[in-house]
């Protein structure tokens, strides 16, 4: 058990979770006082060592199906209408795929009370044909599984039956008598149990292939990025929904850091004249030191983020954390740009919600001057000839973007007056490191006058970044 446990824990780290040699001894421990009478007290006790954060629990799932669930036999499956097990079947032993068919739409609807695990158990057995020793990956059979139960024809036909009201609500909904509020529940409970199905299906799958093909390949095959891990410039219209749902607590964390580091750090340097003062009603021994009180003050920021169509999702989202992290600064002040440049800050002003003045900013601002594509050198030069004055002693300047130019001039000595004016300057730069200064890319004449340049592809180095910022 102990050597499962540490491969299972090994791969949990390859998956991106925080998983500590401490932990993985708790776990051997929980394994050890708990009386595991099932795979799910194995899961709840294994998730309370391992998994710190909600987002982390679907990638502890799957690692946790491959190497410890095992996969139940499926049961007789009865016939519609209560007849035999079989119902025509191609050979003996073969599932009804109309008894099949007709129990997942009652299962979706409601109407049974089928176990969703047990359905997917019917589905693999019935359409996977598993072949141990072919070489293709647990997608294949997936494909093969959805496309034999027809889940998303059935799910379709559901809901348009809901729409048009010939099919009946499930029981627990039957006391809603606003109609429009019964049917728009109705509908949400057939997609989420069509979701929850196709999950079960799977782990089913994954276990099975485990069974055979040993744990650690699988659970390679499965890998995903955890949501701090996907790549901002190259995130699917899923992720980016389950990144902007990690922004709001990860500012409210990175808020109460910063905060907390602000607090530590009010002792400042030794007063030596009150020290040595204070110390002569001791005989002059200096039993209290005394310490200068610095003066705290919160930094400005200026952002200027570039929010062409190539870098826009990673502008998007720094935007986001920024001004959910407004309190820790003293002022901020935005400016969009592509070739033009234009201040955005009242927009944000204005705007009832961030997610608002996102889309206002898209469609406001005034960032095109020419002929629409990237030109960092004139828009750092519109810049410095008209806001000039948002550049202090006390700012923060932020740059967000990739650094390409479009072959246009790049004015590094424009950039490298704005860092004279700042109290830093920090470049966030969404490509990897390994594609600056190819091609049209100008941050090899910006990085000489940049306190950083920092690679900034994902949450996980945004909120790097952002912890390090104040």
């Amino acid at each position: 058990m102990i050597g499962t446990l540490t491969a299972f824990s090994d791969e949990l780290r390859r998956a991106g979770l925080p998983v500590s040699l401490t932990e993985t001894l708790d776990a051997v421990r929980a394994t050890e006082a708990l009386p595991l009478a099932g795979p799910e007290v194995l899961r709840a006790a294994l998730a309370a060592s391992f998994v710190k954060d909600v987002t982390h629990q679907r990638a502890f799932d799957t690692v946790f199906e491959v190497f410890f669930a095992k996969a139940p036999a499926p049961a007789p499956l009865a016939a519609p209408g209560g007849g035999g097990e079989r119902g025509g079947g191609d050979a003996p032993g073969e599932l009804d795929a109309a008894a099949l068919a007709a129990a997942l739409a009652d299962a979706l609807s409601g109407r049974s009370d089928l176990d969703l695990t047990r359905l997917a158990a019917l589905a693999v057995e019935r359409f996977a044909g598993l072949e141990p020793n072919r070489p293709v990956g647990l997608s294949y059979y997936l494909y093969r599984v959805l496309r034999g139960l027809d889940l998303d024809g059935t799910v379709t036909g559901l809901l348009e039956q809901v729409r048009a009201g010939t099919i009946e609500s499930p029981p627990e909904l039957d006391q809603i008598e606003d109609l429009g509020l019964r049917r728009r529940l109705q509908r949400e409970a057939v997609a989420d149990r069509a979701q929850t199905l196709r999950h079960s299906i799977e782990a089913e799958l994954a276990r099975r292939l485990a069974a055979v093909r040993g744990a650690v390949p699988v659970a390679r095959s499965l890998r995903r990025n955890l949501v701090e891990d996907i790549d901002f410039m190259h995130a699917s219209r899923t992720d980016l929904g389950a990144m902007r749902r990690s922004l709001a607590p990860l500012a409210r964390v990175l808020a109460a850091r910063l905060a907390r580091r602000r607090r530590l750090g009010r002792q400042g340097a030794l007063d030596f004249r009150s020290t040595i003062r204070r110390s002569l009603s001791t005989g002059g021994v200096p039993v209290s030191p005394r310490f200068r009180l610095p003066r705290h003050t919160k930094p400005e920021l200026v952002v200027l983020a570039d929010v062409s169509g190539s870098v826009a999702a990673f502008a998007r989202f720094t935007l986001h954390l920024v001004y959910a992290l407004g309190s820790q600064f003293s002022a901020v002040r935005s400016f969009a740009f592509i070739d033009g440049i234009d201040e955005v800050s009242r927009i944000f002003a204005q705007s009832s919600s961030i997610t608002e003045a996102i889309e206002r900013v898209e469609t406001e601002a005034a960032v095109v001057a020419a002929d629409g594509h990237s030109d960092y050198g004139g828009a750092f030069s519109r810049f410095a000839a008209r806001y000039l004055d948002a550049v202090t002693a006390r700012s923060t300047v932020l740059v967000l973007g990739d650094g390409r130019g479009n072959y246009h001039p790049a004015h590094p000595e424009v950039l490298a007056g704005l860092a004279r004016r700042a109290r830093r300057l920090y470049w966030l730069n969404p490509e990897p490191r390994a594609y600056w200064g190819s091609g049209d890319s100008l941050i090899a004449q910006y990085e000489p006058s940049c306190d950083a340049v920092v690679e900034c592809r994902n949450l996980r180095q945004l909120e790097r970044f952002v912890s390090e910022l104040s």
